[in-house]
């Protein structure tokens, strides 16, 4: 189908307008960390702002109340469960996954790589894309708690105190 009435689409751009205005307000009152991309939970959220607002646009059963209540709802969550890490170390620890060394002064985990279900591959184009073609050049590959990886140079990790790296797990 190509088109209905120019009712819908009205509807949608009315809604689309207000929802829009409203949800930018929620995410400036909720602060930079309700989108940030640093963990698996930050990500649920974000994708799940995106399918509420996508709902409002385009869904007629959903009505804009319904859909500014749980646009509001999302963000407050994402606030709380942020401040709430912030506080308690627990609650940090079931929200954030650990990120973890894949490789290491030149030797990789393996163990690592199956507890991560990442491929000897995987790896090694993570290393290619950090301006690496020999292995024995890196001096760490990390797996962060957002699923990105991270290859820091062996110059880089030539150091006797790496502070950056002290959250890393083994």
């Amino acid at each position: 189908m190509w088109f209905d009435d120019w009712q819908s689409i009205w509807r949608a751009v009315g809604l689309g307008f207000a929802a829009y205005a409203l949800l930018v307000l929620f995410l400036r009152v909720g602060g930079k960390r309700t989108l940030a991309k640093l963990n698996a939970f930050d990500f649920v959220v974000t994708v799940a702002i995106g399918s509420i607002l996508a709902n409002i646009l385009t869904g007629t059963s959903l009505t804009l109340a319904q859909g500014v209540a749980a646009l509001a709802f999302l963000v407050a969550m994402q606030t709380l469960m942020s401040w709430a890490s912030v506080k308690s170390s627990s609650v940090q620890g079931m929200l954030r996954a650990c990120p973890r060394f894949l490789l290491r002064n030149g030797k990789v985990d393996e163990q690592a790589l199956a507890d991560e279900r990442v491929t000897r591959g995987d790896l090694l184009q993570v290393i290619r894309d950090g301006g690496f073609a020999r292995i024995e050049d890196v001096g760490a590959v990390v797996l962060e708690a957002d699923g990105t990886f991270n290859v820091l140079s062996a110059d880089a990790c030539d150091h006797d105190e790496l502070s950056a790296l002290a959250d890393v797990a083994d």
